[in-house]
């Protein structure tokens, strides 16, 4: 009997955010963390699969040429976290809502601690747009890139800034 193993694949790439690691499982990407490393990224191997398509999409995206990722995905999370997540990937380019709306779209209007929690845990960050939620009182909040990533992809959305 033969064992199923899942293939794991990993990249760092630098963008005008920083570093950025890609992990992929078997051809979905599963991960997309800032590293917040001030060195250039650990080129280890060209970026192959759905690595290289992410990151042709994440290059048109910050040059401003694209709006809507178009990837395979999976994300590791509850069932809670998955449907915040997928909420989040509704948020129109160039668009924010509040922590409270978002826990309006997933039909509990009273979650909106659980779905910053949940926001805040999002595996794939960019591609999906957690930094399209902000503070009820329009102010950004917290964002795992931190505050300044989060207000340059918001103005890049906005066409206020270009990046490439």
């Amino acid at each position: 009997m033969k064992s199923e193993t899942n293939k794991i694949s990993v990249a760092e790439i630098d963008s005008p955010v920083g570093v950025l690691r890609l992990t992929a499982l078997d051809q979905a990407l599963q991960r997309l963390d800032f590293t917040h490393q001030n060195q250039a990224a650990n080129q280890t191997a060209t970026p192959i699969g759905v690595l290289k398509e992410t990151v042709s999409q994440l290059h048109a995206y910050f040059s401003g040429k694209l709006e809507q990722f178009d990837l395979p995905l999976a994300p590791q999370g509850t069932p809670f976290q998955l449907e915040v997540w997928l909420r989040l990937g509704e948020i129109p380019y160039g668009e924010t809502i509040s922590y409270g709306e978002l826990a309006r779209r997933i039909g509990n209007p009273n979650a909106s601690r659980a779905v910053g929690l949940a926001n805040g845990s999002n595996p794939i960050s960019i591609i999906i747009p957690c930094h399209r939620v902000i503070g009820s009182n329009g102010k950004l909040t917290g964002y795992g890139g931190g505050l300044p990533i989060k207000e340059k992809l918001l103005a890049l959305e906005r066409r206020q800034l270009r990046l490439l």
